[in-house]
């Protein structure tokens, strides 16, 4: 599990693990937050913020480019199946989304600010 921070927490036993909704959704959110060329693994993982949304001209006034970029991270995330209800907006260089994920598990409501 995240801690407040949204930082991996351990030694706690039972209480560190979670399953089902709460799991994709956590999932769904370290996904988006991975910037593509932090993970050391594997460079071509992550949203690719700097690349493609920031640096990409027009960008990111072109909400149809952001919007997608996000969307193919949370459809491409284990156990979703659909995304329902995506809405998104950018003022004053904020964007920010929410959206309703199908799961295998239940559905799961995202929100999140960048």
């Amino acid at each position: 599990m995240l801690d407040i921070n949204g930082d991996y927490s351990f030694g706690k036993g039972q209480q560190n693990i979670t399953y089902g909704t709460y799991a994709v959704a956590q999932a769904i959110k370290t996904r988006l937050l991975l910037l593509k060329g932090e993970w050391w693994e594997n460079v071509e993982e992550g949203l690719p913020l700097f690349q493609n949304i920031l640096g990409h001209s027009g960008a990111p006034d072109n909400l149809d480019l952001v919007d997608n970029l996000i969307k193919e991270r949370i459809i491409k995330t284990k156990d979703v199946l659909s995304i329902k209800n995506f809405e998104s907006s950018f003022e004053n260089r904020d964007y920010s989304f929410s959206c309703k994920v199908e799961t295998r598990y239940g559905d799961v409501t995202l929100s999140l600010d960048f």
